[in-house]
């Protein structure tokens, strides 16, 4: 990751994994709160059902002490009595009494009638367990509590029931009643339903808390990044054109100094040299022979020099405008190496600012070198272009375009290192006013392609403003 992509991280990670965390949290604390409320619950309920069926035992046996107090062991009429009483005395529609001999025996069962006389002492529920035989062995140890599944009259049914039995010893009986604890499970079932809708909720709270709090700050990272990015590239822009203009300041004076003074120079060198010339003995062959080759180094000198001045800063361009200075960079061109080169130009060149004129002659003089040293080109065409359209019916130029097209050897653009420091050079030229450089290359020539907006133009701007 590059630095701008490692202060987003350090900014964004910390906050998810803080509201993840903060999250989890909250979700474990909540859930294990709502399953110890639940099991309270759950509990609390039980001991009310355990106190009811309490309750109802105590209820039934004080309806039969009456008469099992005054029995004896084998008073039939008495026990059938007691049978009566306890068939008699149901609750509801699951609520009843019922009793069983110690040896298994149904002796009274109000919702199963079916049972009465018959042993069920190996009788077991979905479950395994002997229901029966428990509840004997629970009446025989002096009463108490057993949990079974069994038959629901209102439903039909098998549902957990929770029994209380009790014993009548002297006549070896079992007595019990029970409560079938479908609602209780029912409302536990309901509260684990509202922990999860509860769970839920607090996800979507966080979710709609923390994930507008992500985006806002990633946003935010995103805005900033985007404003010292330009702020930066302004910066870098202008920076890039300072130095554009301090070269073109010192291209300025350097060709003034050797066009004003060295150049001058020169000339009266070679003037002194071309009197001295005159002045030698004739005889003296050698000497003149000597003084000629001179000269001629000097002419030599003096071109280079006029050559690197105009290089540096042709006063053409400042005079005459882009078409004479371009026609002038042509000229020396062709003659240096014999390439043949065409000027495709218009008019509206002349109408450029003076700052986009020399970006286009340094853009087509860099290109110019380039296909001299690398190209190994016989031909090159240079041409200039501009879209044109109507703004309020006033004819208004469009872009400017300049190719430099050569029927070289070309290079393989896509797998280029990198521009090099001429490109570059031509690319910030261009996008100072807005513009673009594009590179088209093939094993037939190479073109390129130097683009300037219409602001480029002089007082485009203001007419298409204000139109």
């Amino acid at each position: 990751m590059n630095l701008r992509q490692q202060i987003l991280a350090l900014a964004i990670v910390p906050l998810v994994v803080a509201v993840l965390a903060i999250t989890a949290l909250i979700t474990w604390q909540s859930t294990n709160l709502v399953r110890t409320s639940i099991y309270t619950f759950e509990r609390n309920m039980l001991a009310a059902k355990e106190a009811e069926l309490l309750n109802l035992t105590n209820l039934a046996l004080s309806a039969i002490n009456g008469i099992y107090a005054g029995a004896g062991p084998d008073d039939e009429a008495a026990k059938e009595e007691v049978r009566r009483i306890l068939s008699s005395l149901d609750y509801g529609e699951d609520g009843y009494f019922f009793v069983y001999s110690y040896d298994g025996t149904s002796i009274a069962h109000p919702r199963q009638t079916f049972r009465s006389g018959r042993n069920w002492i190996d009788l077991t529920d979905s479950d395994g367990n002997k229901v029966i035989a428990r509840l004997i062995e629970m009446a025989r140890a002096g009463g108490g509590l057993v949990p079974y599944k069994w038959e629901q009259p209102s439903s039909g049914k098998s549902a957990d029931k929770l029994s209380f039995a009790v014993g009548l010893d002297k006549w070896q009986w079992m007595l019990g009643t029970g409560v079938y604890l479908d609602d209780v499970y029912a409302k536990t079932a309901a509260a684990k339903a509202d922990l999860r809708a509860s769970i839920g909720r607090t996800f979507f709270i966080v979710a709609v808390i923390a994930v507008p709090s992500v985006l806002v700050v990633f946003a935010s990272c995103m805005l900033l990044n985007l404003h010292e990015r330009r702020v930066a590239d302004g910066k870098l822009k202008e920076l890039t054109q300072r130095i554009i203009d301090a070269q073109e300041e010192e291209r300025s004076r350097v060709a003034r100094e050797l066009h004003d003074g060295i150049s001058q120079n020169l000339v009266g060198v070679r003037y002194a040299i071309d009197l001295a010339r005159r002045k030698v003995n004739k005889d003296n062959v050698e000497a003149a022979t000597a003084i000629e080759r001179g000269a001629g180094a000097l002419n030599d000198a003096i071109k280079e020099v006029r050559r690197m001045s105009h290089e540096l800063r042709p006063r053409v361009l400042d005079d005459l405008g882009l078409t004479a200075a371009l026609e002038a960079l042509i000229h020396n061109f062709s003659e240096r190496n014999g390439i043949e080169v065409t000027l495709e130009s218009v008019a509206f060149k002349n109408r450029l600012v003076l700052e986009a004129r020399v970006a286009l002659y340094r853009v087509a003089q860099e290109a110019l070198t380039n296909i001299e040293r690398h190209a190994g080109a016989t031909k090159v065409t240079v041409r200039f272009s501009s879209s044109q359209s109507d703004v309020l019916g006033v004819p208004v130029r469009g872009r400017v375009q300049m190719d430099i097209i050569d029927n070289g050897r070309g290079f393989a653009v896509d797998g280029h290192a990198g521009p090099g420091l001429g490109l570059r050079n031509m690319q910030e030229r261009m996008a100072h006013f807005g513009g673009y450089i594009e590179l088209e290359s093939s094993p037939k020539g190479t073109r390129l392609t130097a683009v300037l907006p219409r602001s480029a133009l002089i007082g485009q701007r203001d007419t298409a403003e204000a139109a």
